[in-house]
């Protein structure tokens, strides 16, 4: 992806809310649409571009960690995968019956409200720990306990008691799915969301699992080992994809850990090498000594030569004696 400044696209600042930003981006749309008059199709996909960064949690977190996004952000998608080469045709007004699947934004602009029939995903969540010098040169595993929602452990996510059976949802009729169509200033358009009622299974539990109360997912404490890498540096992010929360119907969230390295009195990274200042006297320059060091694989030692700020005059006059050999 090219490094485009998507908070300057949408004219918003960094700083910017999720509401901001959707705002900024409904109002863009609606001006650049190439249907009409004074539309740019170059810029409304640009919008769309941005947008589809900056309106989702996660690839915002990595845009401005990073400068860029990880899972092929761009290109004309808008939210939710939604492509604008689809939106440009028929937009107009005239009677047109459009089909689409939209999105949640897309979903606001129309009056639709609803989310589309994507699969619904779980929020992010984040994370900070401290790692010792030597834990983030070698790796370490870490254990946190996190208050967040996961699936229920007694029906396993079904939503149902156990032993129990499912009936077909009346809501959708067995399809997970519930079409509308809504008449706008534009025409009618065709909305395709998930069953509210099922969240997209298309069957509900005969007899709810009274742990969660057929919900399928509940806000508990879960305990989750982090597995730090080698070589890890102050400030990277781990991501664990699916660590995140979880959501009836929907896959989960991940969870993001962000590292921070405690400094240490005697080791230092510079780059990819690990350096340890020696302070040694001068005379074991002269004379040769040993020290005793802690080594960690590959490392670089730095000397640093004591020199006396005040000779003595015997320090002086076998300095003197030295210079005098040629040493």
């Amino acid at each position: 992806m090219s490094n485009k400044d998507y908070y300057s696209i949408l004219g918003v600042d960094k700083s910017a809310s999720k509401e901001e930003i959707k705002k900024a981006f409904r109002g863009l749309a609606h001006k650049y649409h190439p249907d009409k008059k004074g539309g740019d199709e170059k810029r409304f996909k640009e919008i769309g571009e941005a947008y589809s960064v900056l309106g989702d949690d996660k690839k915002r977190a990595e845009y401005d960690a990073y400068g860029r996004t990880f899972n092929g952000a761009g290109g004309g998608q808008g939210a939710g995968g939604f492509d604008f080469s689809g939106f440009t045709q028929g937009f107009g007004g005239g009677g047109q019956h459009v089909e689409f699947d939209f999105g949640d934004i897309f979903g606001d602009i129309f009056g639709g409200g609803g989310r589309s029939a994507e699969r619904k995903r779980g929020r992010d969540i984040s994370i900070d720990i401290e790692l010792t010098f030597k834990e983030s040169v070698f790796g370490v595993e870490r254990r946190v306990l996190l208050m967040k929602t996961g699936t229920c452990e007694v029906c396993k996510g079904s939503g149902a008691k156990v032993g129990t059976d499912t009936v077909t949802c009346e809501r959708c009729n067995g399809a997970g799915k519930v079409h509308e169509t809504k008449q706008t200033m534009f025409g009618a358009f065709s909305s395709t969301r998930e069953c509210e009622v099922c969240f997209g299974k298309g069957f509900i539990p005969k007899e709810k699992c009274p742990t969660c109360k057929g919900a399928g997912v509940m806000r508990r404490e879960e305990e989750m080992t982090i597995a730090v890498p080698s070589g890890i540096n102050n400030g990277e992010m781990i991501r664990m994809t699916g660590g995140g929360e979880a959501v009836s119907g929907g896959v989960p969230g991940d969870l993001y850990v962000k590292i921070h390295v405690k400094q240490d009195h005697r080791f230092k990274k510079e780059g990819y090498d690990i350096v340890m200042p020696l302070s040694i006297k001068l005379t074991d320059t002269l004379l040769g000594s040993s020290q005793k060091i802690e080594t960690r694989g590959d490392l670089y030692v730095k000397i640093e030569i004591q020199v006396p700020n005040k000779l003595s005059r015997s320090a002086k006059k076998a300095a003197e004696m030295l210079r005098d050999e040629g040493i």
